[in-house]
């Protein structure tokens, strides 16, 4: 039985074959990553991530913890620190061995193409599924919640994702040319909501040129921000900062769409503004995510950090690099964690 005979009006489903799991990640062709190296003038390397454990505490998604660690153990002793000798007469060895409990999407991130589906009529039988980008499904290719599976990869109270995990992301490489747009330059680091208009008018002013498998990276101020509360962030001031995407506005998706871009990747929360301004029947509460997740396999990025490339690219009058971000290649994951290096 085919998943799908209907697809979204403005998706890419099937366009990259009957099974794709990576949407546009297919645009980071052999080509596509050769004008990225190409971009490496300087040698120089900035790493785009926070620390892990920023923002802190639950502010930003009551959901998502900070990554806490342990050590790992032995023989029901705590491995850290460990003497060797406790264990071989006259061993010199002190080893530590630590472990981590962390929720995926805390901090720095990749959304998995699995981590955003809707409710939509695959059949066109009047009847409308829980699916995600390709129509893949709720229950039997993405597991947990009211929907385990029924073998070991999902016991009761666990999830995992059989497709579109973001462990697909890591097996592509995830290396591509990085174009960075500095809406804080633009806007300031104010609240200032982004549509097509804002967004082209900041693209015109610093001559920044979008291709078809560039990777899009906008810098908000936004994560400079949490850095500076030190792992106490104050949601009230972080609700003013920083330019966000409007997702309702229907010119900014159509771009996003036309514009072929591999990938957005933030130094925001949730790249979009919300809540979103959509109500009614049929409605998304995160319309950028739905067009981008659901329909077309853009892959969105989270709580990167951007200051200082954007600060060395505004002094040489340049806007592309070279960016290499894979997540994790843990199978099953919806999201995942990301250090992602940009080379200029």
């Amino acid at each position: 039985m085919k998943r799908w005979t209907r697809r979204p009006e403005g998706s890419t489903w099937g366009d990259f074959g009957p099974d794709d799991e990576i949407g546009r990640l297919n645009l980071l062709t052999e080509e596509k990553v050769l004008q990225a190296v190409r971009e490496v003038r300087a040698g120089k390397v900035f790493c785009l991530s926070l620390p892990l454990d920023l923002p802190g505490g639950n502010v930003l998604n009551p959901r998502r913890h900070p990554p806490a660690l342990a050590p790992t153990r032995r023989d029901g002793q705590p491995y850290l620190n460990f003497q060797m000798s406790r264990l071989q007469e006259g061993a010199v060895d002190v080893l530590s061995d630590d472990q981590a409990t962390l929720s995926l999407q805390y901090s720095t991130q990749w959304d998995g193409l699995s981590h955003v589906g809707a409710l939509f009529d695959v059949l066109g039988d009047g009847q409308a599924r829980r699916v995600y980008y390709n129509g893949y499904a709720a229950g039997v290719d993405v597991l947990g919640g009211g929907d385990p599976g029924a073998d070991a990869c999902c016991p009761p109270g666990a999830s995992y994702a059989r497709r579109l995990s973001v462990s697909r992301y890591a097996e592509k490489g995830m290396q591509g040319r990085g174009v960075l747009l500095d809406l804080a330059r633009a806007f300031g680091t104010g609240r200032t909501p982004v549509g097509l208009a804002q967004l082209q008018a900041a693209m015109h002013e610093q001559r920044v040129a979008v291709e078809p498998g560039d990777m899009l990276v906008l810098r908000t101020g936004f994560a400079e921000a949490l850095v500076q509360m030190d792992g106490k962030p104050d949601a009230h001031r972080l609700e003013q900062t920083g330019a966000v995407l409007d997702g309702a506005d229907a010119a900014l998706l159509d771009w996003i769409t036309d514009s072929g871009v591999a990938a957005i990747c933030a130094d925001n929360y949730a790249v979009e503004a919300y809540p979103a301004r959509t109500s009614g029947p049929g409605h998304s509460i995160l319309p950028l995510h739905h067009h981008c997740l659901f329909k077309l396999g853009v892959p969105l990025a989270e709580l990167w950090y951007l200051k200082d490339l954007a600060d060395w690219l505004h002094a040489q009058g340049r806007n592309r690099f070279l960016l290499t971000a894979p997540p994790l290649r843990l199978p099953g994951a919806v999201g995942s964690p990301v250090t992602p290096i940009a080379t200029v």
